[in-house]
């Protein structure tokens, strides 16, 4: 059996799918059981973190990422971060993830959008 990605590789690989808006990368880093909390809800699985990231996208399509902060701590990933889109911008954005066995098991999400006038 191969070796499961650290959790340094998952975020790489995720941070990449990000910027290419590339839903079956990003939700290929996830759990078959993982878990995304957002002020919106719990959603879970493969299909929920699919569900999450085309809200985002819809929210800010084609978006320049600005990651404020990254910490790297074991299994465990905070970032603070902005972005900006032709529809909209996105202030205090926060995400801490939990990643075991090569996978993200959970995510928490939460970023606070402006439209662009």
């Amino acid at each position: 059996m191969k070796d499961a990605r650290t959790a340094a590789e998952v975020f790489a690989s995720h941070g990449e799918a990000l910027g290419a808006e590339d839903l079956d990368a990003l939700t290929a880093n996830f759990a078959d059981d993982a878990v995304i909390i957002t002020p919106a809800g719990v959603k879970r699985g493969k299909e929920g973190a699919r569900e999450n990231f085309v809200q985002l996208f819809t929210d800010l399509p084609q978006a320049q990422w600005d990651m404020k902060t990254t910490e790297l701590a074991g299994d465990i990933v905070f970032l603070e971060w902005e972005a900006t889109s032709s529809k909209n911008n996105a202030t205090h954005g926060v995400d801490t993830f939990v990643i075991r066995d090569g996978l993200i098991q959970a995510q928490t999400v939460r970023y606070a959008l402006t439209p662009n006038a």
